[in-house]
């Protein structure tokens, strides 16, 4: 009961190289639960700073159900900036707690779990959303570290893809992204304009750092295109009401000023909104085909949790676990 590891961010790596399939099935699971009802996932807390309007340090606490039965907290720092330096804009940790005595039993670098659920969720949100794992041209707006993992993750689903193409601003950014695409074992060319490299793209994958939506110019994507909001702020309001709209859970998806929420403060309603992912996993929302397919999964605590834990036990199994002894201070309220 009073055990206490830590797992190292290396360590998580090298799990979640070898066992990217199973956390997409582990992402599904979660969601399933969730949309059932057996979860606890509050709204998310900001902290903000005045000094440094575009960085944020964000709470994820959750309890989730089911085969899982864990609870506990994400503590995630996004800073844009800190790709001036070359190094990752988020880091995070994760606490795990036992469900039924509230103990924290596990601390783990969480800036790798975070990004694999993230990951995991758009991949699972493309397949279900193209009923495969067929494209012939994926676009990658974005090339940074979760535009890499979900090409991995991609490439761990055994995808058929003719054709990646990749687009920042910072066409630095954007070799690199081409280059581990490659290594992956497919075709890739960066793309300097945004309109080309989206142009005729069975998928569209956000993964930027905008603030505030820049994709505004109506018609921009297709009837059928599947696209995978991300980072959930790119797209315009104007284009988000005129899509199919897929989120992950509508509640939260509708906060923050997200594209979806800046559509519902323009719209005045939520009838833009199609369902959810559980909805298209149970095979109660069809996609549809008269017009763009966006996914905006918001990134809930309970996929941290679910993704977590698996990989917690996982190291725990490979001796990969740091154990900490006596934690704990007290163990027995007397004697």
């Amino acid at each position: 009961m009073f055990d206490f590891h830590v797992v190292g961010g290396s360590a998580l790596r090298t799990l979640i190289d070898v066992s990217r399939p199973e956390i997409v099935e582990t992402v599904r699971s979660a969601y399933l639960t969730h949309d059932a009802g057996d979860s606890v996932n509050p709204n998310s807390y900001f902290l903000r700073f005045p000094e440094k309007p575009d960085a944020r340090i964000i709470a994820l606490p959750a309890h989730l159900g089911g085969d899982h039965g864990v609870s506990g907290i994400k503590w995630i720092a996004s800073y844009p900036r800190n790709i001036e330096r070359n190094i990752p804009r988020a880091s995070a940790t994760l606490l795990l707690n036992d469900y039924e005595t509230g103990y924290p039993f596990a601390c783990l670098e969480a800036s790798q779990i975070s990004a694999a659920r993230t990951a995991a969720s758009a991949v699972l949100g493309a397949q279900e959303l193209t009923g495969g794992r067929v494209a012939d041209r994926i676009a990658l707006v974005g090339a940074g570290v979760i535009a890499r993992n979900i090409a991995e993750f991609l490439a761990a689903q055994a995808w058929s893809v003719n054709r990646f193409v990749v687009h920042d601003r910072e066409a630095t950014y954007a070799d690199a992204l081409t280059r581990r695409v490659t290594e992956l074992g497919y075709r890739a060319d960066r793309e300097d304009s945004f309109e080309r490299a989206i142009a005729e793209a069975d998928v569209v994958v956000f993964a930027t750092t905008a603030p505030e939506p820049w994709v505004t110019r109506p018609g921009v994507f297709a009837p059928g295109q599947t696209v995978l909001n991300v980072s959930l702020r790119d797209i315009g309001p104007e284009i988000v009401a005129g899509a199919q709209n897929i989120l992950d859970d509508i509640d939260h998806c509708l906060t923050a000023d997200t594209s979806p929420h800046l559509a519902e403060q323009l719209l005045g309603h939520r009838d833009f909104i199609d369902g959810t992912l559980a909805g298209v996993l149970r095979g109660e929302v069809t996609p549809a085909t008269d017009r763009p397919r966006i996914f905006s999964p918001f990134g809930l605590g309970v996929l941290d949790l679910a993704v977590g834990q698996r990989l917690y036990q996982q190291a725990v199994e490979k001796g990969l676990a740091v154990p900490v002894p006596g934690f704990f201070g007290e163990t027995r309220r007397w004697g």
